[in-house]
């Protein structure tokens, strides 16, 4: 089992950053793929990024590719999301998600993660 917890959401401007943070309870972390994702009111959670293992391969979505940075820290079994030029569409509540793999993978697939956090709220004022 494996337990998620989420932190550093708020409230910031438009063009301010934010980094959130992932802590995981794992005994072995470094086989878990780490994943963002985010659902935004009256839409469907969607996905904003991924990172390996090993954190040698990251994944983004298009609508934040180049504003969004995933990171990963397996000494403390935690992932970050720092997020710049937030945008006002960047709002919405954010999730970690977890999977294991026997390799080192990532997926961008909401289905294929087995464990999730309680979330975060971001929003961004305009």
């Amino acid at each position: 089992q494996v337990q998620l917890v989420e932190s550093g959401g708020g409230l910031v401007q438009a063009g301010g950053s934010l980094r959130l943070s992932c802590a995981a309870s794992a005994r072995t972390f470094s086989r878990l793929a780490m994943g963002w994702f985010r659902q935004a009111p009256g839409k469907e959670r969607e996905f904003v990024a991924t990172i390996t293992g090993s954190g040698g391969d990251t994944y983004y979505a298009d609508s934040v590719k180049g504003r969004f940075t995933i990171s990963r820290d397996n000494a403390k079994n935690t992932v970050y999301l720092q997020m710049n030029s937030l945008k006002p569409e960047d709002t919405a509540e954010y999730y970690c998600s977890a999977r294991y793999y026997t390799g080192d993978y990532a997926s961008t697939r909401e289905y294929e993660y087995d464990y999730w956090g309680q979330g975060t709220q971001v929003t961004v004022s305009s």
